[in-house]
């Protein structure tokens, strides 16, 4: 329950943000509203161990290169005489502060040069990152439904989007160490990336970076729960699982509201 409160304290953007930021009343909201800079942003609260702060991309912008920036740092924003107007590398100049690029693919960290590790099946419903559980769904973006859904089957069933689409999810937080340390992890749709970033101090509160850069224009907080997922929700997995693609679900004998929430719209 201690968990389930903070969660909801932190599950909306920081007061203190980057002067091309326009936040909504709710703060969960920020929107970039002029040039490509400027778009920094921070959680309210500092994390907890193991706690995902996760946004949606709702809108991009197009004619700039470059995407979404996310990460931690040790700097309470209420302390910062201006914000600067890059996290990378204006922000991670003024140390204990650490960020991650988003690009189109190979967002993957890797040790040592070898492969990735494997990761669980998109269908179950739990991502584990070091001892930390937290239900995949609502960490999974998705495109919605449309006509032309079946070109998109094979994202569907694998439950994954590109890293900078609109829909797109991506998540960030620290998992504890033995030695005391941390390690930052970013999610992607459901999917740990890896530790992009070892060794983190955990003597000072972390909080969550978001950088609204370039061609991301808007993105949204989406609260996490850290309970086990609904029967709604285990329900849509199975029938997820056994349908050719997303236009089969119309035909299936099902009220029209549980038909809508296995497409996800």
């Amino acid at each position: 329950s201690a968990m389930a409160s903070r969660c909801r304290l932190a599950a909306r953007f920081h007061r203190v943000h980057g002067t091309n930021i326009r936040l909504d009343a709710s703060r969960t909201r920020a929107t970039r509203v002029e040039s490509f800079a400027n778009g920094l942003c921070f959680s309210q609260e500092p994390l907890a161990p193991g706690q995902v702060f996760l946004v949606e991309i709702e809108e991009k912008e197009l004619g700039w290169c470059g995407h979404l920036r996310v990460g931690l740092t040790a700097h309470d924003p209420q302390s910062l005489e201006v914000v600067p107007e890059y996290s990378l590398p204006d922000l991670v100049n003024m140390g204990d502060t650490w960020v991650f690029a988003i690009t189109r693919s190979h967002n993957r960290v890797t040790e040592d040069g070898e492969g990735a590790r494997a990761q669980g099946s998109p269908w179950e419903p739990f991502l584990l990152i070091e001892r930390v559980r937290i239900p995949r769904d609502t960490l999974v973006g998705r495109s919605k439904p449309g006509r032309y859904s079946h070109i998109l089957d094979d994202l569907f069933k694998m439950n994954v989007l590109p890293a900078t689409a609109r829909r797109s999810r991506i998540g960030v937080l620290y998992a504890l160490q033995p030695d005391g340390t941390a390690d930052m992890h970013i999610i992607i749709n459901g999917e740990d990336m890896g530790p992009s970033a070892r060794r983190l101090p955990t003597t000072r509160p972390l909080y969550a970076v978001v950088d609204v850069f370039a061609s991301t224009k808007s993105v949204r907080v989406i609260p996490v729960e850290y309970g086990f997922p609904s029967l709604q929700t285990l329900c849509r997995l199975v029938i997820q699982k056994h349908i050719v693609h997303r236009l089969a679900i119309d035909g299936l004998d099902l009220p029209p509201l549980l038909k809508s929430f296995c497409k996800h719209e």
